[in-house]
């Protein structure tokens, strides 16, 4: 079986009076592993099954190295174009936004809290004889990676699979990583910001339930279902969010350790994300469907979306408010915009995406 070699970092920022801090982490020891969790029993039929073989070869056919030059280090952004966005415009009628940002959980639970780094907001002007808090002044910190935050991750954050002697991440560049962070692909290299063409898919709106159960996966066929649904195909420059429904299920029955079972999507669709030339795609989790069900692949979307295709992943996206919008608009596309925090060689920025019917 081969070893994985990516990032698996939490960035810690501190905003307020102070400058900008940040901290890679890696996860803790356990001193035993935890049961596996089996996948989904239709990602080992022979119609669905995808195979580690697979997922080599796709690591050359899915490529987007050097589509936009040897120097590239913002990938399908680049499909964001002055005339995608300018149609992303023509798209608002009615002037209503909602934000896709959820801010992680002050307190711990299973799934969030879990980057070696406090989730902490305090007051920073405090009288020291009184404790009195003298002015409106304030910083938090959090990890951008915890699960409970809605981050993009940057083009960095997860190296070529197959090549472990070697780790490279997008566009072929060394994955050169140190204490200060990334070197190459790194959210402060992807551009200010962006504004373009959302697309919601409301897996659970299009099945008739409150969420998809854990594990679920996400096929082909159920995204283009969605689109016939939804009267939308999804094109070049276009963002993709997937909701599952994690957070109303959360809501309802608490938390769970959504890190290691969670709806999503399947390896499978990967050639028809790169067909359509998405240019991120958003879960409600992590994109990928846990456990995948591709042997040594845990997260098969992260490993090809993000150094091969170069398409940068929302993690952890918030729709519970866009969704019941976009249901009483019978309207499931609409202008998305966000601007890139500059984490100097940053793994990750918080994604306050903000979509605009």
């Amino acid at each position: 079986m081969k070893l994985v070699s990516r990032l698996t970092a939490g960035m810690s920022v501190a905003l307020g009076v102070g400058a900008l801090g940040w901290l890679l982490a890696l996860p803790a020891v356990q001193a035993q592993a935890p049961a596996p969790i089996p996948p989904h029993p239709s990602t080992q039929l022979h119609a669905n099954l995808v195979t580690p073989r697979q997922m080599e070869k796709w690591e050359k056919e899915l490529s987007n190295w050097g589509r936009w030059g040897p120097k590239d280090e913002r990938g399908t952004l680049n499909l964001i174009t002055p005339q995608k966005t300018q149609a992303a415009l023509r798209l608002v009628k009615e002037g209503i936004s909602v934000s896709l940002y959820r801010f992680p959980d002050l307190q711990k639970a299973v799934d969030t809290g879990n980057m070696n780094a406090e989730t902490k907001h305090w007051m920073t002007s405090i009288d020291p004889q009184t404790g009195r808090v003298r002015g409106a002044l304030d910083a938090i910190s959090f990890a951008v990676h915890d699960g409970g935050n809605t981050h993009m991750d940057a083009l960095c954050h997860y190296a070529v699979q197959s090549d472990r002697d070697h780790p490279v991440v997008y566009n072929g560049h060394p994955q050169d990583l140190d204490e200060h962070g990334c070197k190459a692909d790194a959210i402060d290299r992807m551009g200010p910001g962006y504004i373009t063409r959302g697309i919601l898919v409301d897996m659970p709106l299009l099945k008739g339930v409150e969420w998809l159960e854990a594990r679920t996966p996400i096929y082909v066929a159920d995204l283009e279902a969605w689109e016939k649904f939804a009267g939308i195909k999804v094109g070049s420059g276009d963002a993709l969010f997937i909701r599952t429904g994690r957070w109303a299920r959360r809501a309802k029955t608490g938390p769970w350790n959504a890190a290691r079972e969670i709806a999503g999507l399947h390896a499978s669709v990967l050639p028809w994300l790169k067909a359509r030339d998405v240019a991120i795609i958003g879960g409600e989790g992590v994109a990928d469907a846990q456990p995948s069900g591709v042997e040594a692949w845990p997260r098969p979307i992260h490993d090809i979306a993000l150094p091969i295709m170069g398409t940068p992943l929302v993690d952890n996206g918030y729709f519970e408010d866009l969704a019941p919008l976009a249901a009483r608009l019978k309207r499931w596309e609409f202008m998305v915009s966000w601007t890139m925090m500059p984490i100097p060689h940053g793994t990750a920025t918080p994604f306050m995406g903000l979509a605009t019917f």
